[in-house]
């Protein structure tokens, strides 16, 4: 790995960045999209991207950052404490969508490379990502079509990864304190550098081209159909989980708060508009609402 591998991943993530805009603008042409570009004088700098007040869309950001650091934060050494002392880039895309309907589903996705480097000796580097759906009325069908393109991102690079990162979704977005899933998982990968620089970087390109594929055509299915204000007050409500998951549990906002060099407004983007928490509430047993909890919350094979 050297400095144009660098240049390349950034160019791709700056692409990928505005592919994912666009696409997003083609469902929801009334929707306002903010660009606000950011640059420190040491630290780093991105763009990011805010789309909101739409008719499909009520609030999302695309983000892409690249930033820089004289130690890793306590988050990354964690659980690999060679690291401590290094020098590090970190770049990446990172988008969470919540729409206005509630039977759209939320959807997140992120992909990153990390770069950590001490004079002397060899850089440390892997790639992360993945993307994930969080349904509030799910339809099986939505479900599998999510998983299916999953795992045909995965085709060519192992027959092992599709399961793997799947399971490994189902695991990372469990929210420990409520003992429940955030949704119905996708795909999660981190520290992945095991297919040599430019597989990995592969493989990464099309997982990114796999959540489009994934994502547009649920939208496009779903965002006309009819709903209520109950509807409305349930996807509040479960936004809720969202929060607590991103603030209490998520380890990219942790590191981004703790590294310093975060921007505070692009980590907390993710968060939605309006949300509920409501003392004690429990679905009406046999309800559309109680069905989330009892079908689409439990760990299962799409495909």
């Amino acid at each position: 790995m050297n400095s144009n591998n660098i240049d390349e991943v950034k160019q791709f993530l700056l692409n990928l960045q505005d592919s994912i805009c666009s696409g997003l603008e083609s469902l929801d042409p009334s929707a306002d999209f903010q660009t606000d570009r950011w640059d420190r004088d040491s630290g780093g700098s991105g763009i990011t991207r805010v789309i909101g007040n739409g008719d499909v869309f009520e609030k999302g950001g695309v983000n892409f950052s690249h930033v820089f650091g004289d130690a890793m934060p306590a988050s990354a050494t964690a659980s690999r404490p060679e690291l401590a002392g290094r020098a590090f880039q970190a770049m990446g895309v990172s988008l969470v969508i919540h729409p206005k309907n509630p039977f759209v589903p939320t959807s997140h996705a992120n992909f990153r490379l990390f770069v950590a480097e001490k004079e002397g000796e060899d850089p440390v580097w892997w790639f992360g990502g993945g993307f994930d759906l969080t349904p509030y009325y799910g339809f099986d069908e939505d479900c599998v079509h999510w998983h299916q393109q999953a795992k045909q991102s995965c085709e060519g690079f192992g027959d092992q990864y599709y399961d793997k990162f799947k399971k490994w979704c189902d695991e990372y977005f469990y929210i420990k304190h409520r003992k429940e899933p955030r949704g119905v998982g996708g795909l999660f990968f981190d520290d992945f550098n095991e297919l040599g620089f430019e597989d990995c970087f592969k493989f990464v390109q099309s997982m990114a081209a796999g959540y489009l594929k994934a994502y547009m055509p649920i939208v496009e299915k779903r965002k006309d159909h009819a709903y209520e204000e109950k509807h409305r007050q349930f996807q509040e409500y479960r936004r809720g989980r969202y929060v607590e998951f991103n603030l209490v549990q998520d380890r990219g906002t942790i590191f981004g708060l703790q590294s310093g060099v975060g921007r505070i407004e692009s980590i907390l983007m993710s968060l939605p508009p309006v949300v509920q928490w409501i003392y004690n509430w429990n679905p009406e047993p046999g309800s559309d609402e109680e069905k989330l909890y009892s079908h689409f919350l439990k760990t299962q094979d799409w495909v």
